[in-house]
């Protein structure tokens, strides 16, 4: 795959990742370690992955830009 895909394709594996991790922790939290629990645990990541990976492509630029901001800010005053 070309390089220039880089961003698609890590915004792909970090939201997969990331509301992989979330929606079990809050599915965990809210229903407990029952029968089906990676059922409802899937039930609930795919709605949010297909919402967490839109969002991170727009949003990741910004957080990109924003740290860019904060270390050249942070390297100027040391």
């Amino acid at each position: 795959m070309p390089a220039r895909f880089a961003p698609v394709v890590s915004g792909f594996v970090l939201s997969c990742l990331m509301s992989f991790v979330v929606s079990g922790i809050a599915t965990f939290r809210n229903a407990g370690l029952i029968d089906g629990f990676f059922s409802l645990w899937i039930g609930a990541w795919l709605p949010s992955w297909l919402i967490a990976f839109p969002v991170i492509l727009v949003v990741a630029p910004v957080a990109r830009r924003l740290v860019m901001g904060l270390v050249k800010a942070q390297s100027g005053k040391a």
